[in-house]
């Protein structure tokens, strides 16, 4: 039984986490878990990219992240469960993310959702892939 379910989502992918909150919301609900769910932006303060941005473009990219996912949860969840969920969005390699969020947040489950592999995952490895193999929980990846 779990107490506490991290549900990432990619908020580019809108069938997908369609697919992944509805399950999740249905996992902590069985369970009267409380449900995180995270996003995870990509880093570009790091490297010779953000020169090409302005200077408060990260802020403001979290700040837009967090209102449509809020929007998303709440068209796929409902209003009520929505006002329940800890909305997340986190900065760097969405996989290491992942992690490092389900860890602070003490989740019991990971909810992810995976696609159909093409021959770059197969080589580098997808992220789902990546959170099944270094997590410390358990992973439900939802296709």
């Amino acid at each position: 039984m779990s107490k506490s379910i991290l549900c990432a989502v990619d908020l580019g992918n809108a069938e997908t986490d369609t697919k992944v909150l509805v399950q999740a919301a249905r996992l902590a609900e069985q369970d009267g878990a409380q449900l995180d769910v995270v996003t995870v932006l990509p880093d570009f303060g790091e490297s010779w990219v953000s020169g090409f941005f302005e200077e408060h473009h990260h802020e403001k990219a979290v700040k837009e992240t967090s209102v449509r996912l809020r929007e998303v949860c709440e068209q796929v969840v409902g209003a009520e469960l929505n006002a329940k969920i800890r909305h997340l969005v986190a900065t760097g390699t969405a996989y290491q993310e992942i992690l490092k969020t389900a860890k602070t947040a003490g989740a019991d489950l990971i909810v992810i959702g995976a696609h159909k592999p093409d021959l770059q995952d197969y080589l580098l490895g997808p992220n789902a892939a990546r959170v099944v193999r270094h997590s410390v929980c358990s992973v439900f990846v939802v296709r």
